[in-house]
């Protein structure tokens, strides 16, 4: 049960609207179920009622003030919605729901003569529209601080009580949802997202990684968002607000948003904060201290965007130790910059992984938020590599960035699950949800990016040679013990792993090693295919190029010895 609080000051118009047939002429018999007297007049069923007598009832304390006491938004208008798969409520039920509504609110509390003036209207099935005028009886002013949280406690209490879906207690540190007239105007547009969410896009992907304040309002502008600073007498910034260009109001002005009412943490001083974290200087172009091996392009350099994705891979493998063994702060850290390198994947993505990549962003920016406060040094080298992603480029699903992309989100969807936990853990179910629902986009973005190279792993490993094979088979139960060998052995994606191992001891690796190595990176129990992961991760600890034949290319003769690979960077942590 789901309930939606606006202020507003035109209680005739909103009235007309839920008395109408709706933008879509979705309203059906509205009507009222519940008044604050029981006696409301009611325009939906009574002949002789008028939307302007219902407006004059509700209006009366607001009138008796007189236009200069009149406050601005006197309006209090509450959805409540139950969800999908619950079964219809009542006339009667509704009725209470609104009655139990107004009394958590403020608005009229049981048994108080001056509460204030309030009707329940119903025109659909599944919702009601609770409207009050937020003048109390004695002339003053209703106290309505923390309404909303009142009114979701109180639908946790009635869904529990009557057995309906239970919903995750919200902790107020969500973002604001858009409002309906947002949402119906992008329907119209056929745009991806209302402009609240297209800016609050814009403002993430511009703070990816961001060096310092400059450098995110720079960023911003040259996305084309319209900027507005706000500067005090010194000429130093003390807030911002963005528009779309040519989204504008009716009287021809631009619609700014400020951060707060893009999401918590894009006010200003919560993004300076952020920006506190020193940065590595190393970017995704700087081949000199790229790690060796990986995707190259035709003249023998790596591509930038697969070289950032490998090293942001490095970065979401560290955080999983994080996660699992560091204080609160240090985990609260990595959890927020994890949003940034999701932030900057979609922003980098070419259409093929777009899509769902930019979900998993828009999902997880409410797991990247809570109340623990976060210890911004940790958060260093995540941060670095969202840096390095944008840097890099855009990238797409051939070749090597289709291997490195496929390395990076089989991380990451274990990253986010393991955030998700430690959300669990400590009771912060919402962060939790938006962490689940992450990880199912990601995955589908891996299958996207991993099905090309995998195919091609999968036929390399079919045409070993039996005694190649028989040593890769070998390594696997020396270095998984009992029955984790035997799962690794038997699923279908074991000649994919079996191609990497053969690689990379043509490339003078020991596979027991690499595979010891590469489950001691952690929450594999999560993965959907242990045996994937492990095949990515054990081409990113061997520094392997990307499969041959992955993007068109021919496929090079299998088990040609090559020059050994770089030893492992003895400062990784695991």
């Amino acid at each position: 049960m789901v309930p939606n609080i606006v202020m507003g000051s035109k209680t005739y118009g909103l009235l007309a609207y839920l008395y109408g047939p709706g933008r879509r002429d979705e309203h059906t018999d509205p009507h009222l179920v519940a008044s604050f007297d029981g006696f409301a007049p009611d325009p939906g069923r009574d002949a002789d009622a008028s939307l302007k007598q219902l407006q004059s009832v509700l209006d009366m304390r607001v009138d008796q003030l007189g236009r200069a006491r009149r406050p601005a938004k006197h309006v209090w208008h509450c959805s409540v919605r139950t969800a999908p798969d619950d079964r219809l409520l009542t006339e009667e039920e509704w009725a209470e729901v609104a009655r139990r509504v107004v009394a958590a609110t403020g608005i009229a509390a049981d048994g108080d003569p001056d509460g204030c003036r309030w009707v329940a209207v119903r025109h659909a099935a599944d919702h009601i529209h609770i409207v009050a005028t937020t003048v109390r009886g004695n002339l003053t002013q209703a106290r309505l601080r923390k309404d909303y949280p009142r009114a979701q406690a109180e639908c946790r209490k009635i869904e529990k009580e009557w057995g309906l879906r239970q919903l995750n207690p919200g902790d107020g540190t969500a973002a604001k949802e858009p409002t309906n007239r947002e949402k119906h105007k992008a329907q119209r547009l056929g745009e991806e997202g209302t402009s609240r969410q297209r800016l609050r896009d814009a403002v993430r992907q511009a703070l990816a990684g961001a060096r310092g304040e400059e450098e995110f309002f720079a960023r911003l502008e040259a996305t084309g968002v319209l900027v507005n600073r706000k500067t005090g007498p010194s000429g130093d910034t003390l807030g911002y607000s963005v528009a779309l260009v040519g989204e504008r109001d009716s009287a021809g002005e631009p619609v700014f948003f400020g951060g707060y009412r893009l999401a918590p943490d894009l006010t200003l001083p919560r993004i300076r904060r952020r920006l506190q974290v020193p940065l590595d200087d190393r970017t995704a172009d700087d081949q000199s201290t790229a790690p060796a091996g990986g995707g190259r392009t035709p003249t023998g350099r790596r591509s930038p965007a697969a070289t950032a994705r490998l090293r942001a891979a490095d970065a979401a493998a560290d955080a999983l130790d994080v996660l699992d063994g560091e204080t609160p702060a240090d985990a609260a850290a990595v959890t927020e910059a994890t949003g940034e390198v999701l932030d900057a994947l979609a922003a980098t993505a070419l259409p093929g992984q777009k899509q769902q990549l930019l979900a998993a962003a828009r999902a997880f920016e409410r797991a990247s938020r809570s109340h623990v406060r976060a210890a911004n040094s940790s958060a260093r080298s995540v941060r670095s590599a969202a840096r390095a992603v944008l840097s890099g480029g855009y990238s797409g699903n051939r070749g090597p960035d289709g291997s490195a992309a496929a390395t990076l989100l089989s991380v990451l969807v274990l990253l986010v699950i393991a955030a998700g936990r430690w959300h669990a853990e400590r009771g912060h179910l919402q962060q939790a949800a938006a962490a689940r629902q992450t990880a199912d986009h990601l995955r589908a973005a891996y299958r996207q990016a991993a099905a090309r190279p995998m195919a091609v792993l999968q036929e390399r490993g079919r045409a070993l040679p039996p005694r190649v094979r028989e040593r890769q088979e070998q390594a696997v139960r020396r270095a998984v013990p009992g029955e984790g060998a035997h799962r690794l052995l038997a699923a279908p994606e074991f000649d994919a792993l079996a191609a990497a191992l053969a690689e990379a001891e043509a490339a003078g690796h020991d596979p027991k090693t690499l595979l010891e190595r590469a489950r001691s990176w952690r929450e594999l129990d999560s993965a959907d295919s242990e045996t994937a992961v492990l095949t990515w991760r054990v081409r990113h600890i061997a520094k392997l190029p990307h499969p041959a034949g992955a993007d068109g290319a021919r496929p090079g003769p299998v088990g040609a010895r090559t020059a050994p690979a770089a030893p492992a960077d003895p400062r990784r942590r695991r």
